[in-house]
C-alpha cells in the first residue's frame, strides 16, 4: 500500500469535509481505496457493474481499508456509432483517464480497484493507473448477457 499521508493544515480541512460525510476517524485513518466505476444506466454493457462494486467494498472493507466509490464516463460505441457521433467515443478514452487521475490525486488515495467493461473504457483506465502510480486491481464485467425480447432473446436481422 502507498503510505500517502495528509499534510497539516490541509488535512484538517480534509477531514471535515469527510466526517461531514458520514465517515469516521478510525475510517480515515485506514488505506483509503478508491472504487472506480463505470456503471450507469445509459450503456448496456455496464448495467450489471453497480452490484460488483457492493462486493468489492465490503472486500476492502473486509482487508483494512476505507473504500470510496466513484464513476467515470462510459460510452458505448454501439449507441454512439449508430447516431453518427462516433467522432467521441476514441476522445472519451483520454477523458476518462483525465477524470480518473485528477480524482486519484485530489482525494489522495493509497489504492484504487477498477470496475470496468469494454474496449474505450479499460484502455482509459489503464492509463489512469498508470500516471495515478498507486496499486491497482482491474475487476472486468465481461461480456454482456444477451437480452431477452417477448419471451425470447432479442435477435438480429439477417
Amino acid at each position: 500500500m502507498s503510505e500517502k499521508k495528509d499534510v497539516y493544515p490541509v488535512s484538517a480541512y480534509r477531514r471535515a469535509l469527510l466526517h461531514g460525510f458520514g465517515y469516521s476517524y478510525q475510517d480515515l485513518e485506514k488505506p483509503l481505496i478508491a472504487i472506480v466505476n463505470s456503471w450507469n444506466e445509459i450503456n448496456p454493457g455496464h448495467i450489471h457493474l453497480r452490484k460488483l462494486s457492493e462486493f468489492v467494498k465490503d472486500g476492502v472493507r473486509d482487508a483494512g481499508g476505507t473504500p470510496m466509490e466513484f464513476n467515470t464516463i462510459a460510452i458505448c460505441d454501439g449507441i454512439a456509432n449508430s447516431d453518427g457521433y462516433s467522432n467521441m467515443v476514441l476522445p472519451s478514452r483520454e477523458i476518462i483517464a483525465a477524470s480518473i487521475e485528477s480524482t486519484i490525486k485530489s482525494y489522495n488515495f493509497n489504492g484504487m480497484v477498477m470496475i470496468c467493461s469494454c474496449d474505450k473504457i479499460i484502455p482509459g483506465m489503464l492509463l489512469a493507473s498508470v500516471r495515478c502510480d498507486i496499486p491497482t486491481i482491474f475487476l472486468t464485467g465481461g461480456i454482456m448477457k444477451p437480452k431477452i425480447f417477448e419471451d425470447g432473446p432479442l435477435k438480429g436481422k439477417t
